[in-house]
């Protein structure tokens, strides 16, 4: 059975609560300071709160039927859209907690009375509140019910809280993943304190003054926290802070958010003590003192502690600085990195076990190819032929780097998870201790990419586009290359950000209808509250002064124009008379790439029409070029934007892109019409693929870059 989000919103209760939302590896830094395990190092802020407005799980589960529990309806599974190295992201819930009016289970289409955006799992997605947010799938496109748990490969290998022995090998070899004690769904008590923040410093203006120490606390299950307590003495003693919880309780008493308290202090005591620890309680149960290091590093809720340090502020007067466990990511300070905590450090993630065969680089280096493809990564080597048809990325993602050390490029471009997913793939050590081969000086070509090795190539030109939008020009090896990129595909580019190797793919705006330089445009992703690190690939391109080099590599992809009316894509030739396109954002530079080498041809007679999504109108990439493009090929070439926020005297389409909007501005499908996408993944699934398919395009004919 199938239903729309408007059908659900039409014929169901809506209701509209509060629920924190936390993930499980909250404060996962600090256990990554005491051994690394699989996981991003989160901080203590991995944790919101909002309204959501949807409805009842249940109230669907019972208008399509389900049955009894006896008779098999035991688990409710549900997938999103969001498709990972494993498949689709999915997890499933005990019907009975679906079926629990009080546990609130719903389908939310609102947030903070706003629809989703796609970061938030637009259309709709899961909240199940008092649990992790793991559980709350985003992007929902299935639910099914069943006997059994989910099978989904992340309901088992996400989410677990493995004993503190059990390492990434033993978890494999010993199915630790699969043991259901070490399932988690709700969350525990935890706490931490916001304020004094990390750096902060307290200037010692007068010695009867007070200071607000605050923070925020939560727990699971529904059940409201009893208290939460401060010690200035290593927990010797105790003191109540003042607690305020902002919601009113839910059906049967049940709370769902968060709670803040704080607590106030004489400065002339801070002065006294070394450091601040806060703990919450749930009923008669409370924080652990101290952590216990798991696998995957999660639910983390140990006594959280700010130390105190007496210093001088920029005036030379007495003050006291605060000093929090970690910074989250890789963002340098905290007091565990200076502490006995931080030498503690585990071998590399997911190790794979030496089965003793040692391989050399020669011997890695016969193996390059697609029918028979070995890397090495991190001294250890793997034959990942197998996997070249299920990567999602494509097999050219893989086979760029076949044969070779991959190391660096690897690593900056997969998580940890992923270098777990390598255990499969495992066949022997990297013999280091064997020279490498002397580098072969080869007759220079005119092309300049080169699949099987970098190039670095100098920025020559910068020009600043609009406030965060940057072309970026880079030389050659000579006047005289050209660049040697199919139109269609794109490069890697890579090299170093903060001591940390980087590497992201990029299509460029130039190709080989130039020689001697290869044009970038980017929009450059600066840090912010979302996202503390920012893009390191676009900072990096930005730092960069005439003269510096990065490094590229390629070529890479699936898609790639031939000749008029002429396409290879996954290797297979296709042939089409007219384009439909769909852009979002940055996702424009292979449409831009495909479209100048249509139009710019007197013989190719192709038709193409394009549809490009942004959030503003000074968002749009090249609009100046595709203005012209659209003005000089009126009957070739027909351009339509579509923005989610428009000024008032905007003229084109407003809001996501729609099956009408589809219809509108793009070609009617049929056998000789190709449609090309390219732009963020929720709008690939939920604007593009749905609204062409509305349209009569079969999967066959729709192609994302």
């Amino acid at each position: 059975m199938e239903m729309s989000v408007e059908y659900i919103k039409a014929n169901f209760k809506e209701i509209t609560i509060p629920v924190t939302l936390v993930c499980a590896g909250n404060r996962r830094k600090e256990e990554n300071m005491i051994k690394q395990g699989l996981g991003f190092s989160w901080g203590p802020a991995a944790v919101s709160n909002a309204m959501w407005t949807g409805v009842w799980v249940k109230d669907i589960l019972k208008h399509i039927g389900i049955k009894s529990y006896e008779e098999g309806a035991k688990h409710v599974c549900f997938v999103g859209a969001d498709k990972l190295p494993n498949g689709y992201y999915g997890t499933s819930i005990r019907r009975e907690v679906c079926m629990d009016e009080t546990a609130d289970v719903l389908l939310a289409y609102k947030m903070n009375g706003k629809e989703l955006s796609p970061d938030h799992g637009y259309p709709i997605r899961l909240i199940v509140p008092g649990y992790i947010g793991g559980r709350m799938i985003k992007w929902i496109t299935d639910i099914e019910v069943t006997d059994l748990e989910s099978d989904n490969h992340y309901h088992y290998f996400d989410n677990r809280v493995l004993p503190s022995q059990v390492d990434a090998e033993k978890a494999v070899a010993e199915g630790w993943w699969y043991k259901p004690p070490y399932i988690i769904n709700e969350l525990n008590i935890n706490s931490a304190v916001v304020y004094p923040r990390h750096g902060e410093v307290l200037s010692l203006t007068s010695t009867d003054a007070t200071y607000t120490v605050s923070g925020y606390a939560y727990g699971g299950g529904g059940i409201g926290l009893t208290r939460v307590e401060v010690s200035f003495d290593d927990g010797k003693t105790w003191e109540l802070t003042e607690m305020c919880t902002p919601e009113k309780p839910r059906h049967m008493g049940r709370y769902w958010c968060w709670v803040f308290w704080e607590f106030k202090v004489d400065v002339l005591r801070m002065m006294k003590c070394e450091e601040i620890v806060c703990r919450a309680w749930q009923g008669q149960n409370t924080q652990p003192q101290n952590i216990t290091w798991n696998l995957l590093g999660m639910m983390n809720n140990c006594w959280f502690r700010c130390k105190v340090h007496p210093t001088r502020d920029d005036r030379g007067a007495l003050a006291l600085t605060f000093e929090h466990p970690t910074m989250p990511g890789g963002q340098p300070g905290g007091w565990m990195v200076k502490g006995d905590s931080a030498v503690v450090a585990a071998a590399p993630v997911a190790k794979a076990a030496s089965n003793g065969r040692k391989i050399n680089l020669q011997e890695v280096q016969k193996h390059d190819n697609e029918d028979d493809c070995w890397i090495a990564v991190d001294g250890k080597v793997y034959d990942v032929t197998d996997f070249l048809d299920d990567h999602p990325g494509g097999g050219e993602s893989i086979t760029i780097s076949a044969g070779q050390d991959s190391s660096d490029e690897f690593n900056a471009l997969h998580s940890d998870k992923a270098r777990a997913m390598l255990l499969d793939y495992y066949i022997g050590e990297l013999d280091s201790s064997v020279e490498k081969p002397p580098k072969v000086i080869q007759e220079e070509v005119e092309v300049a990419l080169n699949t099987r090795q970098k190039l670095a190539v100098p920025l020559i030109e910068k020009e600043v586009l609009s406030s965060d939008s940057r072309r970026f020009r880079f030389g050659l090896p000579t006047k005289d290359h050209k660049l040697g990129l199919p139109i269609g595909k794109h490069f890697f580019v890579s090299g170093r950000w903060n001591g940390e190797f980087v590497m992201r793919p990029y299509t460029p705006v130039t190709g080989d209808e130039v020689t001697g330089f290869v044009d970038l445009v980017i929009k450059v992703y600066t840090p912010n509250d979302r996202f503390p690190n920012g893009g390191k690939m676009s900072q990096l391109l930005d730092s960069l002064d005439i003269g510096d080099t990065i490094d590229i590599k390629g070529p890479v992809g699936e898609i790639a124009y031939l000749e008029p009316g002429q396409f290879l894509i996954k290797g297979k030739p296709r042939n089409a008379s007219k384009l439909a396109m769909l852009a979002g954002g940055t996702g424009i530079t292979p449409m831009y790439q495909v479209l100048k080498a249509v139009l710019n041809n007197p013989d190719d007679n192709t038709e193409c029409s394009l549809i490009y999504a942004n959030q503003t109108e000074d968002a749009i990439l090249l609009r100046d070029e595709l203005d012209a493009m659209a003005k000089a090929h009126p009957n070739q070439f027909n351009l339509w934007y579509t923005l989610d926020r428009p000024e008032e005297d905007w003229t084109y389409g407003k809001g996501f892109i729609s099956a009408e909007m589809c219809k509108e501005q793009l070609p009617a499908a049929s056998d000789d019409t190709i449609a090309f996408m390219c732009g963020p993944p929720a709008m690939i699934k939920f604007a593009c693929i749905p609204n062409l398919t509305a349209n009569g395009y079969s999967s066959t004919s729709h192609f994302n870059f």
